[in-house]
């Protein structure tokens, strides 16, 4: 894999070399299940059979994997099946995870949903909050630290070498879902993380046209095995691959990514700084406003806030509802990280697979994942739909003048 000192260089190229055979700038898509042996188990370029190997695959792991700073990047169906399998690879019964409270509800629920009747257990801790951290832990039992930063919907920023210090002491992985950051604003890696998680889906492929996911590792082993090996081998044996044109859409996505993130970044900025004086607005969570308790943190670990505000509303869960199904321009969906600007109820959406429990998501938050056009555009748009949300009490009833 070639090395370059730049993050744009390193996108465009690591692991996009042109096609050797026809010297085509863009690798071609291996539409491929099966391979052709020259020989009983002798194999051409180590290729036999696409859930174990393929080539548009192996291109778009070696790119993440360099723009991760990584060993080795494993490329899944979906964000949850890369998640999953890590998982199994890492976890047994009896083990228990210190899980970040505010984060992407699908975790949740895999984690306690499907793992949990594994005999796997875990404790929700405040990811800004080391001591909570360090108290969690259960020493023998805990095998990994998870958490995503900045947060889903919350944007709470986590301190990742001091998370990477209690994981550590304690003989346990951190794992962090850099989903929200993306490899250009953040490298976990490099701050003591063992592990990535990524929605590739979201900001990598970035066009929301790929559903996909990835793990990338350090290189270190765990309980005796190298995790790259043990990934390797849940994605193999468990099959839940991301297929040639989805790898090719999320490589494709990955080149453009560092430019894509400065518009994302600079569009977040700006409207977060707008929205914070208008009437009705009683909160605006974005790590790059001095306000925000983890500002300065964030501005040591990042290069750059993201592209994702979400917003509280003092007239409660109907302004926010208002707000929400108001926009034109920011589309009403689920998932982030496109081109176009999304906006998202979470309470009811994203994360209701935890409304109910202590983890619930507050019922007057909204989620805007801005997109990359025009400023003027996504104002206008989001001043319109404030205009909704005018007259709402803070227990939500609508005040006539």
């Amino acid at each position: 894999m070639a090395l370059y000192a730049g993050f744009n260089t390193t996108a465009v190229h690591a692991g996009q070399e042109p096609d050797p055979l026809t010297g085509a700038v863009i690798p071609p898509i291996y539409q491929t299940s099966t391979f052709v042996q020259d020989g009983i188990n002798v194999l051409r370029a180590g290729h036999e059979y696409s859930r174990g190997s393929n080539p548009t695959r192996n291109g778009f792991e070696t790119q993440l994997a360099a723009l991760e700073h990584g060993t080795a990047a494993f490329a899944f169906a979906s964000g949850l099946a890369a998640e999953d399998a890590l998982l199994r690879a890492v976890l047994r019964p009896g083990d228990h995870i210190v899980l970040g409270g505010d984060g992407y509800g699908g975790t949740n629920r895999l984690i306690n949903g499907l793992l949990g009747p594994w005999g796997v257990a875990n404790t929700a801790v405040d990811i800004t909050d080391l001591a909570a951290v360090a108290a969690a832990v259960q020493p023998g039992n805990t095998a990994v630290l998870w958490v995503e930063t900045p947060s889903n919907p919350l944007l709470g920023i986590a301190d990742l070498a001091g998370w990477a210090k209690l994981a550590h002491a304690a003989g346990a992985l951190l794992v962090v879902d850099n989903t929200f950051a993306s490899p250009y604003l953040q490298r976990p890696l490099d701050l003591g993380a063992d592990v990535v998680v990524h929605s590739t889906t979201k900001y990598i492929g970035g066009h929301s046209d790929v559903l996909g996911g990835a793990v990338v590792v350090a290189d270190r082993s765990f309980r005796g095995r190298e995790l790259a090996e043990a990934v390797g081998y849940q994605q193999f044996a468990g099959g839940a691959v991301a297929g040639p044109q989805d790898c090719y859409l999320a490589a494709r996505g990955l080149k453009t990514l560092g430019l894509r993130m400065e518009r994302h970044n600079s569009n977040a900025q700006a409207l977060a700084e707008w929205l914070r004086d208008k009437p009705g607005v009683a909160e605006v969570l974005y790590p790059g406003l001095p306000e925000h308790p983890g500002h300065a943190l964030a501005a040591r670990q990042m290069s750059g806030f993201g592209g994702i505000v979400s917003l509280r509303f003092a007239g409660g869960a109907a302004a926010a509802r208002a707000f929400a199904e108001s926009t034109r321009l920011f589309a009403l969906s689920v998932s982030l990280g496109g081109v176009e600007s999304l906006i998202c109820y979470c309470s009811e959406m994203t994360h209701a697979s935890v409304r109910g429990t202590g983890l619930a998501v507050p019922v007057d938050l909204v989620r805007l994942s801005v997109g990359v056009e025009d400023l003027v555009d996504l104002q206008a748009d989001l001043a319109h739909a404030l205009e909704r949300t005018r007259g709402f009490s803070s227990n939500g009833v609508m005040l006539h003048a």
